[in-house]
């Protein structure tokens, strides 16, 4: 007769025997990880001043709703972006000083965020933990990703809503769509372009209500609730066009952005973009290439010899499908093809990359190291093409230039009247943005293209100082889809060729006085004029440019 155990245990509830969501580790454990590595290794960029479109919209709007209260911006062109990016980080500026690393630490904190609804959202997918680890580490290190982690831009508030709606509306089972909606529906007042995801779900259920009788009534539920997100942004849009009669933004905005995309022609070259952008672009193709190879194999099996379950058909096709959506989506609207645009859409081609390598690739974590790998490189080293400073450090590189030339402008000729171009004649004249302590006169152009110079050279006692600068990263066309595409990107997106700052001085009649570059297709210069030149900036004398010269 065997004895019985002196210590019985005490039977589990049932919920404590299913899987947790959250686990390896819950996730108030993970996020303070999350935070302190992305803050570590963007450290030297927190204290830079803004940039690009931080300093042309998104600074100058919560700017004006930290001074005044309003929601739409009044220093510059409102283009009825929702309020939610502003509101946040006047919170922050009220909190703690307005100041760029102030802004910076409030965004890495929104990163941190969206990384962690990847951290979940993976796990709720395919329920393992070293998948999950995987794809947050490469998101983080992608370049488009890693550079958007500290930049004020919309796009980056809006993917760490979407993810977490994703995280309650994108798996097979346990699906939330009243949480997925509140997620959502701050998505789209951070960027209104974010609705897009809950509509395509939304959609995506209807299909499905049609199809099973079964779960007719929950899948029309779930619709209706991933629908909702239409209400919010709605009566934005109607506050907006009540505040200043204008419904989507100023009408240049509404025109460049949409009204003049409108062609068969410029759709399809614009969607031949968004498909490299998806599979290629800053190194993508490593892990894309890796992952199409491993298609070929056959799956690996565990230790049992029970092969790797597969991803889940329905789970796939629902992923497939809003990377489709999206890159119809942003080849319709948006006059550039920033790819800051895709943010909350690289991770699920990342884990479905990961995802068919971990399945069939014995030595999985080597090639996902090799994909870390290219990705570290591709912050650092440009691609042989042209493309957006903001997808790797090479925006850092271009502030740190044009910092350069404005503490050699402030220092040496404080009372110039400068021409420059966007974003340099913000930064000039805008001391908000952290370049100046008081602004400049300046005499703007749109670039530095030939027909921009020659408008220049038309008006030379208009300015005394030149700030010339690299508009575009434009590197010997190693890489080309030919002259035709070659010529819809000048028809289309905004390509042209910048001259160099000797052409420019020869042009102008000036004496190239300041040059540096970043060896990597980035330069700054400053110009000098030697004639005769008024400047007057605000309540100051006017000065010979004689005089000017002397003290120079």
């Amino acid at each position: 007769m065997s004895r019985k155990p002196s210590f019985i245990p005490r039977a589990l509830p049932l919920r404590a025997l299913e899987p947790r969501l959250d686990a390896p580790f819950p996730l108030w454990m993970i996020f303070p990880v999350l935070f302190v590595a992305i803050y570590l290794t963007h450290f030297s960029l927190l204290r830079l001043p803004y940039y690009w479109d931080e300093a042309g919209y998104y600074i100058p709007a919560a700017w004006d709703f930290f001074r005044t209260g309003s929601l739409i911006p009044t220093s510059t062109l409102t283009n009825a972006h929702p309020p939610l990016p502003s509101i946040y980080l006047a919170l922050w500026w009220k909190a703690s000083g307005f100041a760029p690393a102030v802004t910076r630490q409030a965004v890495v904190l929104v990163a941190a965020l969206a990384l962690l609804a990847i951290w979940r959202l993976v796990l709720r997918l395919c329920g393992n933990g070293l998948i999950a680890f995987t794809t947050v580490t490469l998101t983080a290190l992608y370049p488009i990703w890693f550079a958007q982690s500290t930049l004020a831009h919309a796009d980056i508030f809006a993917a760490a809503c979407t993810l977490w709606g994703l995280v309650y509306s994108l798996p097979d089972t346990n699906r939330r769509p009243l949480i997925a909606a509140a997620w959502f529906s701050a998505a789209a007042l951070c960027k209104e372009t974010a609705i897009l995801i809950p509509l395509t779900l939304a959609t995506l259920a209807l299909w499905q209500a049609l199809r099973n009788s079964a779960t007719r009534k929950t899948l029309l539920q779930e619709a209706a609730w991933l629908l909702t997100p239409i209400l919010p942004l709605s009566a934005w849009y109607a506050y907006h066009y009540s505040r200043t009669g204008f419904l989507f933004g100023n009408p240049e905005f509404l025109r460049y952005n949409a009204q003049a995309n409108l062609t068969p022609l410029r759709f399809l070259a614009a969607l031949a973009h968004r498909l490299l952008h998806l599979t290629a672009h800053m190194n993508l193709f490593v892990p894309i290439l890796l992952a199409c190879a491993a298609l070929l194999l056959p799956p690996r099996s565990n230790t049992d010899g029970v092969p790797y379950p597969a991803l889940s058909t329905s789970i796939r096709n629902r992923i497939l499908i809003l990377l489709a959506a999206n890159a119809a989506l942003f080849s319709l609207l948006g006059g550039a093809l920033l790819c800051r645009y895709l943010l909350p859409v690289y991770p699920l081609v990342l884990f479905l990359a990961i995802t068919a390598i971990y399945r069939r690739v014995r030595w999985w974590a080597a090639l996902a190291l090799l994909s870390a790998a290219a990705f570290i490189a591709g912050l650092f080293i440009n691609p042989p093409y042209g493309f957006a400073p903001e997808d790797n450090l090479a925006y850092a590189r271009m502030i740190r230039l044009h910092q350069a030339a404005i503490r050699r402008i402030q220092a040496q000729y404080l009372d110039s009247t400068v021409l420059s171009a966007w974003p340099a004649t913000d930064e000039l004249s805008k001391p908000e943005l952290g370049y100046v302590k008081a602004p400049f006169a300046v005499f703007p152009i749109e670039d530095f293209s030939s027909p921009q110079i020659a408008r220049a050279a038309a008006s030379p006692e208009s300015y005394s100082t030149a700030l010339v600068f690299s508009t575009k990263i434009d590197p010997p066309p190693l890489i080309t889809l030919g002259p035709l595409s070659h010529q819809l990107d000048e028809q289309y997106f905004g390509l042209h060729h910048d001259l160099s700052p000797e052409a420019i001085a020869r042009q102008l009649h000036g004496t190239l006085v300041w040059q540096q570059d970043d060896h990597q297709g980035q330069w700054a210069a400053i110009i000098r004029f030697q004639r005769q030149y008024e400047a007057k900036i605000g309540d100051r004398q006017k000065t010979n440019i004689a005089d000017i010269a002397q003290r120079d």
